[in-house]
């Protein structure tokens, strides 16, 4: 197993790795979201928890409007470690905002590469944002839509719900 950060070496399919995951990080930075179809596997999944702890899991595949609906050319998507172990990759991936300081966090990115080619398969992302940002949300989805669904009403700060 390979492990990149700081103090060790390399993974053996760094570049390509970090190029998926890439996709991913420019998806949100230009809303094309064929470049989260370029980088998630057709059967990827979304893990998160509410403010509360309850646990949310969608198809990515589900997301990829919402996602690419607002554009956020000045987030910044930082690698911070890529471990390799053969066919499979896990993703450190730190998110920050420069106009918002306080609003940086973490999701970790899991990969499989198949006859070659490396896609994401699992995601699994932090509460999006404290009990008080959660209520707001959820507050303007039913005025906007009228319907409760019951489901988290924000994936992460810079991307609404998917469903």
């Amino acid at each position: 197993m390979t492990t990149t950060s700081a103090t060790t070496s390399r993974a053996a399919d760094y570049d390509e790795i970090v190029r998926v995951v890439q996709l991913y990080i420019d998806g949100f930075r230009t809303g094309h979201t064929t470049l989260f179809e370029e980088a998630f596997h057709d059967d990827a999944w979304i893990f998160f928890t509410e403010a509360d702890g309850t646990l949310v899991k969608s198809a990515t595949r589900d997301c990829y409007q919402e996602w690419g609906g607002t554009p956020n050319p000045d987030i910044v998507g930082r690698i911070i470690t890529v471990t390799q172990a053969g066919d499979i990759a896990n993703v450190l991936l730190g998110w920050d905002d420069p106009d918002k300081s306080a609003d940086s966090w973490v999701d970790l990115q899991n990969l499989i590469r198949v006859d070659g080619v490396w896609k994401i398969t699992n995601m699994t992302a932090p509460t999006p944002a404290g009990p008080e940002e959660t209520k707001r949300r959820h507050r303007s989805r039913v005025e906007r839509t009228g319907t409760h669904t019951g489901r988290r009403t924000g994936h992460r700060r810079h991307a609404p719900e998917c469903d």
